[in-house]
């Protein structure tokens, strides 16, 4: 197991390295990058002053140089001008729009953005894991078509949209304000008890509203592999042989279903940053999501992309877990190199 570990944490980082590179290279497809578009605009209305520090700046962060050399310099393995120092190292560059370090901007969101993609997926897995199991043993029951049908509903829905119900519902029988991640007079504060328990209160409408569609995905993953499995011919010889129905079923087709539904940790990661990257605008979330939007529409090459490489790297620890979760529970995958050697 410590040697599967192993070679799973250190199949990371050529994996890294190949997204940060797609990544650099998505971001410079478009034509240009910031300084150059406000270079163009002031000299468009006819400002000159202006426009000898944008070059300035152009030079400073190495924008004039070929691709792979802006790309070396970005990651930190090619020596910037003036010691400019690249993630390897802790410099995360620079934001334009923000005039200021991308580790500022983006600083105060990150765990805000991890907290709330944790309380998704941990409330996809929590909702839609005894939801699976009784839709599959209970097939074709109300209780089944009870959940298929709000399953549906659940993917038909956009998560804005049920945002926008829940802000309207909540203010009208309530009272209450659910936008934030915590109470405005918490904000730009130091961390305490109080502000922590305002965050988790605030978390409850979002987590709903972004784990929704993910939720109903589960559940009709695990009761198509569940059913899957439970008719299968080792089932119908369990229970010949006397095996009571809740044994056999945690025993042998729980286990086997499973294995693509806890495999899918590492892929919710993603879906749950871009599909909140709205929902976060609608309810003021203070995530990435919005500064990612905003990042690439004005070409803010060092904010985005590392945001971008946040999330890749949020997405492999996701794919790491999964994997040592399915190694725990089959052991084929973890001795499968060994026995085929």
């Amino acid at each position: 197991m410590l040697y599967y570990i192993i070679r799973r944490i250190f199949m990371m980082v050529p994996t890294l390295l190949v997204i940060s590179f797609l990544t650099f290279f998505i971001i410079e497809l478009p034509a240009g990058d910031y300084i150059s578009n406000q270079i163009a605009a002031l000299k468009s209305t006819g400002e000159q002053s202006s426009v000898a520090k944008l070059e300035f700046l152009r030079k400073e962060f190495s924008l004039d140089r070929p691709f792979f050399e802006r790309y070396l310099i970005w990651i930190g393995l090619w020596q910037g001008p003036h010691g400019f120092d690249g993630l390897i190292q802790g410099n995360w560059g620079w934001s334009f729009e923000f005039d200021k370090p991308v580790d500022q901007v983006v600083g105060p969101t990150l765990p805000l953005t991890i907290v709330l993609n944790f309380a998704t997926i941990l409330f996809v897995y929590v909702v839609s894991f005894p939801i699976g199991i009784y839709s599959a043993t209970r097939q074709y029951s109300w209780g089944d078509y009870g959940f298929t049908f709000i399953g549906y509903i659940g993917l038909a829905t956009p998560n804005f949209l049920l945002a926008l119900i829940l802000l309207y519902l909540f203010n009208q029988w309530f009272g209450l304000s659910v936008g934030g991640l915590m109470a405005p007079e918490y904000i730009d504060q130091p961390w305490s008890f109080d502000k922590a328990m305002s965050v988790l209160a605030h978390l409850i409408v979002p987590t709903i509203v972004i784990g929704t569609s993910g939720t109903a995905a589960m559940i009709r993953r695990l009761r198509a592999n569940l059913l899957d499995e439970l008719h299968k011919q080792y089932v119908t010889t369990g229970r010949a042989k006397g095996l009571k129905e809740n044994q056999l079923l945690i025993k042998y087709p729980l286990r086997m279903a499973i294995n693509p539904f806890i495999a899918d940790i590492g892929n919710l990661i993603p879906s749950m940053v871009s599909g909140s990257v709205i929902v976060s605008v609608v309810m003021s979330l203070p995530t990435v999501g919005p500064i990612l939007l905003s990042a690439l529409q004005s070409q803010d090459q060092f904010l985005s992309g590392f945001i971008l490489l946040f999330v890749a790297v949020l997405t492999l620890i996701g794919m790491l877990i999964s994997d040592l979760l399915l190694a725990v529970l089959d052991p084929r995958i973890r001795l499968g190199g060994r026995a085929s050697s």
